[in-house]
């Protein structure tokens, strides 16, 4: 699996930057795939030792209609105390993630 490009990743999350935190944490409780797709009895057999935690994520996530507002939710709230899987991304991805991300919201990188 290659490295994820976090600098694109953060600009495709700008579509979101005026989204209320409220409305962004309706759409993804409301939509979101997480909430419902698989039985949580499922866990151990899609978590097996051998899955790669990029794996893991993106087999939760696939499918997911709302990964960006889901990604957007966890970056603002969590922030680098990120645990977890959230829009598609493992807690090490979206920790890297996170200054490229806070840099553009702060006007440090052209949007």
């Amino acid at each position: 699996m290659t490295d994820y490009d976090y600098t694109e990743m953060a600009a495709q999350l700008d579509q979101y930057a005026e989204v209320p935190d409220d409305v962004l944490s309706e759409v993804v409780a409301r939509d979101g795939l997480c909430f419902w797709a698989f039985d949580r009895a499922d866990m151990p057999r899609l978590c097996g030792e051998a899955t790669p935690d990029r794996e893991l994520a993106f087999r939760m996530c696939a499918g997911c209609p709302v990964i960006d507002e889901c990604r957007e939710l966890d970056l603002r709230t969590a922030g680098p105390d990120t645990l977890g899987v959230w829009g598609a991304l493992p807690d090490t991805d979206r920790r890297a993630l996170y200054p490229v991300w806070l840099r553009r919201r702060e006007g440090g990188e052209a949007r």
